[in-house]
């Protein structure tokens, strides 16, 4: 009896453990993780290239026919994502535009980031926090009290309002407006200060501001100049009021941020949205390389008859290139969110007038008649 009892014991046992549920998750949680343990290989490879760049994206690998109107898809085998159907715009057998691109490689990070070393190389905008004053927005960034009086025309003695938007640079300096006859040359003569070399003052420049050449300014361009000085009785340009009909909107949408940054108000509408001219001109720049370009991404200049200049940012593409003739409400390019933008807009500005945006509040609908 002793014997069999043993035996039937062991015996109910067995049944016992196979008939219990945690049995199965349990068994059924080690295959699984090694599936995925042994898969991760593969997931790795698709998700990250050899070469080093977050994600890889080439038009060409699409095949337009392959595209259709509405297609927002994710190819594992070109590993490319695609955000927009209006991949290029051709016209008279040129390309005009294209969209922009998906990619990210490790060299436009650290020009965003500012490198290995974190060194911020775009103006920001800050908000006016209670208890902060000149000196100590100007510490907490790093510059000079005078760089951020002089970046947003205050005192460096003036009370800041809580709310109030500053443009901080990113190092100590000043911003100036490209006007008529300028040159670099002229430009360190006024601004440099007597310790600096006029060589490495202008070099500055070029390398801050991403410019090509010493040639490479127009009217209306705002230039940091890094360690700068302002001269004594300085003459500073002033935004006169134009007539209500000499600037048309530049889009549809409504006003996401009030005047901000360089007299610039935003105005948001869906990714694509056509943006016009403002009002006839010639195109000075029509930037579009992907890149940050100090927050604004692809973005386009317009220089008008009576000396203004308006500036288009985040586009997410352009129809036009530097030198071309435009008409008031003219095509220039598609609203986007490219550089830094949380969401689809433009930021609008107009250099050397008032900007017609300006008078209306956040949530306004902007739309044409």
């Amino acid at each position: 009896m002793y014997t069999f009892s043993v035996k039937k014991t062991k015996k109910n046992n067995s049944r016992g453990i196979s008939k219990n549920p945690f049995f199965y998750f349990g068994l059924m949680s080690v295959v699984l993780f090694g599936l995925l343990f042994f898969s991760s290989d593969s997931l790795a490879e698709l998700n990250y290239q050899s070469s080093g760049d977050i994600t890889i994206f080439d038009p060409s690998l699409i095949n337009a026919s392959d595209v259709q109107s509405d297609d927002v898809f994710f190819s594992p085998h070109s590993a490319a994502l695609v955000e927009t159907p209006d991949l290029k715009i051709i016209q008279d057998n040129s390309i005009y535009a294209m969209a922009t691109p998906s990619t990210l490689t490790t060299q436009t990070l650290g020009s965003i980031f500012g490198g290995a070393e974190g060194q911020r190389k775009e103006v920001v905008d800050y908000t006016v926090q209670i208890g902060d004053t000149i000196e100590g927005v100007a510490r907490q960034f790093g510059i000079s009290t005078n760089t951020v009086a002089w970046a947003n025309d205050i005192s460096a003695a003036a009370t800041l309002k809580v709310g109030q938007t500053l443009a901080i640079l990113p190092f100590s300096g000043l911003i100036y407006t490209v006007k008529n006859g300028d040159t670099l040359s002229q430009i360190s003569k006024v601004y440099k200060s007597k310790s600096q070399e006029t060589t490495v003052f202008i070099n500055n420049i070029i390398v801050d501001n991403n410019l090509v050449n010493e040639g490479d300014i127009f009217i209306g361009d705002r230039l940091m100049l890094r360690d700068a000085v302002m001269p004594p009785k300085e003459v500073r340009s002033i935004s006169v009021p134009l007539a209500d009909n000499f600037f048309i909107f530049p889009s549809e949408g409504y006003i996401s941020q009030r005047l901000h940054y360089s007299n610039g108000v935003d105005l948001a509408n869906k990714c694509g949205t056509p943006i016009y001219a403002a009002a006839a001109g010639t195109v000075q720049r029509a930037v579009f390389n992907g890149a940050w370009n100090f927050g604004m991404g692809n973005y386009a200049t317009i220089l008008h008859s009576n000396g203004t200049v308006t500036y288009y940012g985040h586009l997410q593409t352009l129809s036009v290139k530097s030198g071309d003739k435009v008409g008031v409400g003219d095509r220039i390019g598609l609203m986007g969110r490219t550089g830094k933008a949380t969401g689809c807009h433009i930021h609008f500005e107009v250099r050397g007038a008032q900007n017609p945006l300006a008078r209306y509040l956040v949530g306004a609908k902007i739309q044409y008649k």
